[in-house]
């Protein structure tokens, strides 16, 4: 026979892989806890018995370690059912609390155990499988644990059985125990901290190689270099070993990539204010104050409680919400002056989603002005106050308090006149919208303006407001102030009609009114290169006299102004005939 035949289907043998590993290629299921694609085989569990068959002879083998040669394989023959039943029986007598044992148990029909549950162990939900001591071995290598004690006394532990400071703290063996017996804080006193996931607002932890979000373009993981273990210490790189499509490659170095583009668009989007420094309201110090993005997410069926609205402290219902508006928006002294315009909008909505997660519950929202500029967007807070029940504050939010089980809310109401206290379940923040990290950087290199906060200005609010200063330079979305889905969506559509209307021109078309150098006055003195924030204008060093660029010149005047000389002017828009506007104006 130079076949291997497995449940009766023929395959290619390949001593070179394990019957496991065949088996699964071919999409049998064998059931295992010890075995992992990183690690080296050890049939500790002994859950992947099968019954191999060689020349009329049949015997049981650990799948995980017996070569895949030719003969026959069975994994579900009656010996195999007996021997399995009785590994599971062992299992659960050995670690009676463990649900993942419980439930691959009655997975294979096993109920209940004959066997006299032990209670003298050290951890009633191992069963020595030793997934744990070869990750901290094999994988991380690290040797941070090992086992100890020999037959019914077999343990694990750290060297000395001590609290071990070669732990690096990674979390890798908790991660990979299949039966949940194993805590990082049995081998450290150092505490653990976890790494929490952007995109859920911290809510929950995210491992080191993710997708960053649902829509994320390409939609492909990423590695968190500040955080991987094997670009740190050239450990671990199990991700790669998984990886059945080979796409990581641990030797992959930065490179910068040089693009000809006709046209840019910026699209840098925003943040939200640093409402962690606030200390009045108790954010990332009171677990149940949460900005309204992270409310969001609990909302979400996608999210972390599977849209299930639980306090992120104990996981209880809130039955009373607190939403406070204008965090440091509208606060010239402490924020930000302007409005964020979208804050209204989105806290009645999550106000709304709120009452009809929990339609007991009471949900209060603290406001300066109700902003809801939009068709419909009116009817919409009305809703919110008469069909949903919201009840809406006029007024500033003073202190947020910890009291225990609740969070209080201390204000006031502009329209009683009276300071207002809430005992609240949650508290919800709307902060204001900022321009993105790096945005004023890159105006900077694209040479286009920001104003005094940082959002990237336009050439014109009224009659250009999808174009910079700066020729083929378009802007879109939130990088140029706050504004919602509608008008960034618009935006963002004209500001792609904008570029393929560039592409579509056989030539560049210019305004007349640019800078000309008279090169009989010009001294070569480099003022107007200097002055120049589109450069377009250098010194010529051989002819010793500055030379314009066409057609990056804007027509600012900067270097008109600037040239000591006034060799520097624009055309059709000199000096001369300026000044014969100030006199007829002025007449």
């Amino acid at each position: 026979m130079d076949k291997l035949i497995i449940d009766g289907i023929e395959l290619e043998p390949d001593p070179s892989k394990t019957v496991l590993e065949v088996a699964r290629e071919a999409g049998i299921e064998i059931p295992t806890l010890c075995s992992h694609k990183s690690l080296a085989p050890s049939g500790a569990c002994r859950l992947c018995l099968v019954e191999t068959i060689w020349k009329g002879r049949s015997d049981l083998k650990t799948a995980c370690t017996y070569p895949a040669w030719e003969g026959e394989v069975k994994t579900n023959s009656p010996l195999v059912k007996r021997a399995r039943k009785f590994i599971l029986q062992l299992m659960l007598s050995e670690a009676p609390e463990s649900e993942e044992i419980r439930k691959l148990a009655e997975k294979f029909g096993v109920i209940d155990t004959p066997y006299s549950i032990r209670t003298d162990t050290w951890n009633n939900k191992c069963v020595l499988c030793g997934l744990c001591v070869r990750t901290c071995d094999q994988i991380m290598n690290t040797h941070a644990i090992e086992f100890a004690g020999r037959g019914t006394e077999r343990y694990v532990t750290t060297p000395m059985g001590e609290y071990s400071d070669i732990c690096a703290n990674c979390g890798a063996c908790e991660f990979m125990c299949p039966t949940g017996a194993i805590k990082v804080s049995d081998w450290t006193d150092r505490p653990v901290k976890p790494i929490r996931s952007e995109f859920d607002r911290g809510l929950v932890a995210r491992p080191v190689a993710s997708i960053p979000f649902p829509q994320a373009v390409p939609n492909i993981p990423v590695i968190d270099a500040e955080n991987c273990m094997h670009l740190k210490n050239d450990s671990c790189g199990i991700c790669a070993d998984v990886c059945e499509a080979d796409a990581i490659d641990f030797n992959q170095e930065e490179k910068i990539i040089e693009v000809n583009a006709g046209g840019i668009v910026v699209a840098t989007g925003f943040d939200l204010y640093p409402i962690e420094e606030i200390g009045e309201y108790g954010y990332g110090k009171i677990p149940d104050v949460v900005d309204t993005l992270a409310f969001e997410r609990l909302l979400a069926a996608s999210g972390p409680t599977a849209g299930k609205v639980q306090r992120p402290s104990d996981g209880k219902v809130p039955k009373r919400v607190v939403f406070v508006q204008c965090v440091r928006s509208r606060d010239p002294e402490h924020g930000v002056a302007y409005c964020s315009r979208v804050c209204c909008m989105y806290t009645a909505k999550a106000a709304m989603l709120y009452k009809h997660a929990i339609p007991d519950g009471e949900a209060y929202i603290f406001y300066i002005d109700i902003r809801s500029n939009g068709r419909m967007y009116e009817e919409f807070v009305q809703r919110a106050r008469e069909e949903d029940g919201v009840k809406y504050i006029r007024g500033k939010v003073a202190k947020v308090i910890d009291n225990g089980d609740t969070v209080q809310v201390w204000g006031s109401d502009t329209l009683t006149g009276t300071q207002v206290k809430i005992d609240a379940d949650m508290v919800v923040l709307s902060p204001a919208m900022i321009p993105s990290k790096g945005a004023t950087e890159l105006a900077n290199r694209l040479r286009i303006p920001t104003d005094e906060y940082g959002w990237i200005k336009e050439a014109h609010l009224k009659l250009r407001p999808l174009e910079s200063l700066t020729a083929g330079i378009f802007l879109a979305g939130v990088c140029q102030y706050p504004k919602d889905i509608t008008d960034t969506a618009s935006q963002a559509s004209g500001a792609a009609s904008k570029v393929q209307a560039l592409f579509s021109q056989p030539y560049l078309t210019r305004e007349p009114v640019i800078a000309r150098v008279d090169k009989e006055i010009c001294a070569g003195c480099g003022t107007c290169e200097d002055v120049c924030a589109y450069g377009a204008i250098e010194v010529d060093t051989i002819l010793n006299h500055a030379v314009v660029n066409e057609a990056l010149c804007e027509g600012c005047g900067s270097c008109a102004g600037a040239c000591p000389s006034g060799a520097v002017e624009h055309i059709n828009f000199h000096t001369r005939l300026i000044m014969d506007m100030v006199l007829a104006a002025t007449e």
